[in-house]
């Protein structure tokens, strides 16, 4: 049985093992706080997805918040082996496009589609993937020692 100094302490080891500076770790911050997100998909059903999509909220069903949440999680576990592994081009440059995706989806139900309107509900992953996208962009070099 695992204690909880185990715990501590398997992930002291890990997080000892990021690469340095703020990028690796605003990664992993960020793949915690999507696992959450995922979970809170299939658990607490429609309302915090339909907050993202509120222009359009009665869209939003629980298959789609499900599958929100399931692509949520992927994109959770590509930012996850960016934090750690973000000196490897390919590594990087997939955990970029992840946030490519992103923008890309949240920016279209905006603006083209109308499912979501500028308000909490989207302020939150447009503000995470604009400036993972700025930072990374202009961090690339740094990490992984190739110009884009």
């Amino acid at each position: 049985m695992l204690s909880v100094k185990d715990v501590i302490d398997f992930t002291t080891a890990r997080l000892a093992q990021l690469p340095p500076g703020y990028l690796p770790k605003w990664l992993l911050f960020i793949s915690v706080v999507s696992v959450f997100n995922s979970i809170q998909t299939y658990i607490s059903g429609l309302e915090l997805t339909r907050r993202v999509y509120e222009r359009q909220p009665t869209q939003t069903t629980e298959l789609s918040a499900r599958t929100f949440g399931t692509w949520t999680f992927v994109s959770c576990v590509i930012r996850f082996y960016g934090a750690f592994f973000i000196n490897e081009e390919h590594i990087f440059q997939l955990t970029f496009i992840s946030y490519l995706i992103a923008i890309t989806h949240f920016g279209s139900e905006w603006l083209i589609f109308g499912t979501c309107k500028f308000g909490k509900g989207l302020l939150g992953p447009l503000v995470v993937a604009t400036t993972s996208l700025t930072w990374m962009y202009n961090q690339k070099e740094y990490y992984t020692g190739l110009p884009w």
